[in-house]
């Protein structure tokens, strides 16, 4: 069994939607611009992605219910990156284990909280595994399911085929986005390669806003961009 088929398996095992290959090595500078240093030292990269809970994001159209942001702190954030991370473990041990590199990411850690970046932001490996495109809230957009999916990513110097076809943004004039964060933090200008994020948005409002729910005694919930975002909206229960 070759190691792309054993990767699947486990994918169908642990309830994985998207599994994917980046090619990582034109990009290594403008990886590292925005993130970590360690994405230089691999060729491709896995990108893993897990749909959430359709009914848990509904609960985002009241965020003033303690019992809803709870259970989408729960459910949409903290489960799901702990399956990520187990998975994208297993994965890393099964790569190892067929003679090649990986390096599993942290789902949710930072490097640098001043910046507010990772080793590599997860939406990258997927933007680059062809899943979906860059939006106006800066998540990751699917064409089936929108922004409401959970990412990480393994590096790895595995051989496996990588994908080569990168998707044009679909966002065109909507501003749901825009019109629904509460920070004013998302400035509803369309992704382009090259540009800083501070060209789209605004990370220190987001993060005052956070520390402002924090200070009233609430969850760090928001999640608008996700709720509001046009793209996958069949899906919504």
């Amino acid at each position: 069994m070759d190691i792309w088929k054993k990767i699947n398996d486990l994918g169908d095992f642990y309830a994985i939607d998207y599994i994917g290959v980046a090619a990582l090595t034109n990009y290594h500078a403008e990886l590292q611009a925005i993130g970590g240093s360690l994405t230089d030292r691999f060729p491709r990269a896995l990108s893993i992605g897990i749909i959430l809970p359709q009914t848990i994001v509904e609960l985002l159209a009241d965020r003033n219910s303690y019992e809803n942001t709870l259970q989408y702190e729960t459910h949409a954030y903290q489960v799901i990156n702990q399956r990520l991370d187990l998975f994208s473990s297993i994965i890393s041990s099964v790569i190892q284990k067929n003679g090649y590199q990986a390096m599993p990411l942290p789902a949710a850690e930072r490097i640098d909280s001043e910046r507010v970046c990772a080793t590599m932001p997860h939406k990258a490996a997927a933007y680059l595994a062809g899943f979906g495109w860059i939006g106006k809230n800066c998540l990751l957009i699917t064409p089936d399911n929108g922004p409401r999916v959970r990412w990480t990513t393994v590096l790895t110097d595995a051989p496996l085929a990588e994908n080569h076809t990168i998707m044009d943004t679909r966002c065109g004039g909507c501003t749901a986005c825009t019109a629904a964060c509460p920070a004013q933090a998302i400035k509803g200008r369309a992704f382009s390669r090259g540009e800083g994020r501070e060209m789209r948005l605004d990370v220190a409002k987001c993060e005052n806003y956070f520390k402002t729910l924090k200070d009233e005694g609430k969850l760090p919930i928001c999640g608008m961009c996700l709720y509001i975002c046009p793209h996958g909206k069949s899906r919504r229960t």
